[in-house]
């Protein structure tokens, strides 16, 4: 019989863990120094795109490859809207910037959730069409759709500056506006898979026929569903764009490969667990700098080594391989990381057991 909490328990321990969360980001940015606290930013928002698509892939079932196009709309749409007058000027030099983007600027947090929206509306419209396929169609119409966003960008060079892309975006991005987005992300998410809508979406994802026989509406979860994590992917690609200052359609910025990472994240850290993304993210962003000597001259006993630009990246992919083929659940598998099952956990002395 499952060991359980009870609610005020679980309430009074999450109260205590998110001030523990939150003493120590105030810990970290003020005693830590600037390279540091940018990585602990990524982390969150490395964060916010792995949850958003586990929305997706691991909890609703869509084979969706096009979750960088909704990052990017997000962090295009995000950075004309905060740019100053004066720094687009500067910026577009082939084509100048077109009314009304040309006279306004506005602050973060509305320009943020302006990102948002323009990405969830265009994943409404990708998904109407795009959600009547299934398996490989669905996930070439999606990994089709984030080209198809990044030949826009190449060549709407009154709007987002083409392949130039946009510099001199404000350093809004900081710990906490990542970490707080990451924390509405997770509630949100978190509460709606929690729902009757989340067990509808499971039942899809386990079997889409037989919950299509039990009543359930498969379209109209897959949408929601959809339209839900492309509004997280546009928050994420805001703090992503005002953490890079700069922006470009690169298949290496926000593009395709973008995509990929976080598919890696989210396999790492178990394919349908919203804590287990959180977990992908970290390690990967820890991972990706910690690496970075790998790309660098270095001397073993008495041979230098030139650095390799990208090994890292071959690093991560063996990686990836070996956990698809050893450890193909992840680290979580589906299993959250709850007060109960830490509870139970403990109460069977550190041994496993099926606690999803």
């Amino acid at each position: 019989m499952p060991m359980k909490l009870s609610n005020k328990t679980n309430f009074i321990l999450t109260v205590v863990f998110v001030a523990f969360v939150w003493l120590g980001l105030y810990l970290i940015n003020d005693n830590m120094n600037s390279y540091m606290v940018r990585i602990i930013s990524l982390i969150g928002i490395y964060g916010i795109m792995a949850v958003s698509l586990t929305l997706i892939n691991g909890i609703t079932g869509i084979f969706s490859l096009g979750h960088s196009g909704f990052i990017a709309l997000g962090a295009y749409a995000s950075a004309l809207l905060t740019m100053s007058i004066q720094q687009k000027e500067v910026t577009f030099i082939l084509d100048k910037v077109i009314w009304p983007l040309n006279s306004i600027q506005i602050p973060f947090l509305p320009a943020t959730l302006i990102g948002g929206v323009i990405a969830a509306a265009f994943s409404f419209f990708i998904g109407w069409p795009s959600l009547r396929l299934s398996g490989d169609y669905l996930a070439i119409a999606t990994l089709g759709f984030s080209e198809i966003i990044r030949i826009l960008v190449i060549n709407l060079r009154s709007v987002t500056n083409g392949a130039l892309g946009l510099k001199g975006i404000p350093q809004y991005t900081n710990v906490w506006w990542s970490w707080a987005w990451l924390f509405v992300t997770v509630v949100f998410i978190g509460s709606l898979v929690n729902s009757s809508y989340g067990r509808a979406l499971k039942a899809i994802r386990e079997d889409k026929v037989a919950a299509e026989a039990m009543g359930i509406n498969v379209f109209k979860h897959q949408l929601l569903g959809f339209v839900i994590g492309g509004f997280f992917a546009g928050i994420s690609g805001s703090l992503y764009a005002h953490w890079l200052t700069t922006i470009d359609p690169r298949t290496t910025s926000i593009g395709v490969m973008l995509t990929f990472n976080i598919l890696i994240m989210i396999v790492i850290g178990g394919l349908g667990s919203i804590s287990g993304a959180i977990i992908g993210a970290g390690l990967f962003a820890v991972l990706t700098e910690w690496l970075r000597f790998l790309e660098e001259p270095m001397k073993i006993f008495t041979y230098r080594f030139s650095g390799i630009p990208g090994l890292r990246m071959l690093v991560f992919s063996a990686m990836f391989v070996i956990v698809m083929i050893f450890w193909p659940r992840g680290i979580m598998g589906r299993k959250e990381l709850t007060w109960n099952n830490i509870y139970s956990w403990l109460r069977r002395g550190g041994r496993g057991g099926s606690s999803e």
